[in-house]
């Protein structure tokens, strides 16, 4: 046997199997932004980003907490501004107004659910990868990070919506 076959299987770093997670998740959140149903679309988003982070600690070998991940997920949605959020809550509000509510309403909020779960899983990953946990994670210092992530989701989003239209 040469040295050619004896080529070394490398394992993903938990980085990179955590990014294929936040990919993943993200195609979900978009999906869920699709929903017709105001407000069900942003709880679909939400439950998406609960199982990203779940899914993300059995890959960092960390104790998931449904209660802390939720108060972080709160703070972290808050900490993108106000004109985000209630941009979010409009875009599926919106969608009580037949035909054109719902088609302006699943035009924006997908990329706004896909950028958001970009920048959680984005944030994530770095503090897990710095020794982190949820019990230690302080959404008030992420703030800076996770508007830049989010910014970066945003065109990763567009992107998406773009190329499965």
């Amino acid at each position: 046997m040469d040295q050619e076959d004896k080529q070394e299987v490398v394992e993903d770093s938990r980085a990179d199997q955590a990014l294929r997670i936040v990919k993943a998740n993200m195609l979900w959140a978009i999906g869920s932004g699709l929903l017709p149903v105001p407000f069900a679309d942003i709880a679909g988003v939400a439950a998406v980003q609960m199982k990203m982070l779940s899914e993300m600690s059995y890959v960092y070998g960390l104790k998931f907490s449904e209660n802390r991940v939720k108060n972080i997920l709160g703070a972290l949605a808050g900490s993108v501004g106000s004109a985000t959020v209630v941009g979010a809550q409009l875009a599926s509000l919106i969608k009580i107004i037949p035909i054109v509510g719902s088609f302006s309403g699943m035009i924006a909020l997908p990329v706004i659910a896909g950028a958001s779960t970009y920048a959680v899983g984005k944030i994530f990953i770095m503090h897990f990868e710095s020794g982190g946990t949820f019990l230690d994670f302080d959404p008030q210092k992420m703030h800076k990070h996770f508007e830049q992530e989010f910014k970066k989701g945003r065109k990763v989003a567009e992107e998406i919506k773009e190329t499965s239209n």
